[in-house]
């Protein structure tokens, strides 16, 4: 699988007792996401990446595709924005943790930053 074909898959509504990715399948959808890595924080792995950008403008013009994705799929990140430097974390808060929704999500991130350079 490869992140373009991760990022058209569709987001599937998540709610409490939805299953969490396992280690195999985590595995598997990180193989597509080579920027990406899974950390665990506070307990609750999330699936993590930064990027760099030339100046604040371009890392806020990231910010905003990444924002307008979210809304979209009703699927929220953490962004952390600097200047030249965007930070994101994906990971399903009604579970606690990973689930595919998420690597879909970051997979769309690696879309939008291909669409940004191509702009």
């Amino acid at each position: 699988m490869t992140a373009l074909e991760l990022a058209k898959e569709q987001c599937q509504a998540c709610r409490p007792g939805s299953p969490r990715t396992s280690e195999q399948e985590t595995r598997t959808l990180l193989a597509a996401l080579p920027n990406w890595r899974v950390v665990a924080v506070e307990g609750i792995d999330q699936l993590q990446a930064a990027f760099t950008f030339a100046d604040f403008v371009a890392a806020l013009a990231f910010v905003n595709r990444i924002g307008a994705l979210a809304e979209a799929a009703d699927h929220h990140p953490r962004l952390t924005l600097e200047w030249g430097r965007v930070e994101v974390a994906w990971w399903t808060h009604t579970i606690g943790g990973l689930h595919r929704n998420d690597f879909i999500m970051a997979a769309r991130c690696e879309e939008a930053l291909r669409s940004l350079a191509s702009d």
